[in-house]
């Protein structure tokens, strides 16, 4: 059995608390995720996915329960070790990609290395190529990202996702800006990532197309967890 890589228990996040506005969003979550799985969350519009994606990234803190990320419990850490823990744990795709446009597809896949380092070494330079290469960018990898199609872009930022080789990347509506073509593509790409590299992924989607071709679909309704099945039946 593969080991737990996210284990949260009663989790919680209510916003203004004990004001007229609180408003709870995740309400006692229980949910695991181990390594190399390939999961899709789904769920209507202000069930909690987009909230339990920033906990889950340490961008958010939970107002009570307990996370436990790779075994370690990361809800108490402060922001220096949560900085830290985000970046030796997790990478991120977005719906829209937050590419720097100046910069080449090469500069803003090494950009997590120049913001964990303060400079980008031969290494991490030699890796971002390589991901660019698997990702079918090598004959672009030195234009500005300005310049590439929005397929493309999203290309560069799975590429930017994975250069620190993160143990879970988390992608919150990674097609959901993209055509029907071009969504297909990055999906595929998503997949074919998940299998050579072997990292987690937690695909946030509205689309059943997509979430039908994950190992693993979470529901979520109203800030809990209403079904969490395996899909045997999925074809990446």
């Amino acid at each position: 059995m593969s080991k737990t890589l996210i284990e949260l228990q009663a989790l919680g996040k209510v916003y203004n608390p004990g004001q007229p506005t609180e408003v709870s969003v995740l309400k006692g979550l229980d949910l695991s995720l181990a390594h190399g799985e390939f999961a899709a969350l789904i769920g209507p519009s202000g069930s909690g996915k987009s909230t339990l994606l920033n906990v889950l990234g340490l961008l958010e803190r939970p107002s009570s329960g307990q996370y436990l990320l790779d075994g370690r419990a990361v809800q108490d850490l402060d922001d220096k070790a949560l900085t830290q823990a985000r970046q030796a744990t997790l990478g991120f795709v977005f719906q829209f990609h937050h590419l720097l446009p100046a910069f080449t597809a090469l500069e803003n896949v090494c950009l997590p290395g120049l913001a964990r380092d303060g400079h980008v070494s031969p290494a991490l330079r030699e890796r971002g190529r390589a991901l660019l290469a698997a990702v079918g960018l090598a004959s672009a990898m030195d234009r500005p990202s300005k310049q590439l199609s929005g397929g493309m872009q999203q290309r560069v930022a799975i590429a930017r996702a994975l250069v620190l080789e993160p143990a879970l990347v988390l992608a919150d509506e990674p097609t959901g800006n993209l055509d029907t073509a071009s969504s297909d593509e990055v999906f595929a790409l998503l997949r074919r990532m998940h299998a050579e590299v072997g990292t987690a992924f937690l695909v946030v989607t509205h689309d059943p197309r997509l979430a039908a071709r994950c190992d693993r679909v979470i529901e979520m309704v109203d800030g809990m967890i209403a079904s969490d099945r395996a899909n045997a039946a999925a074809q990446p």
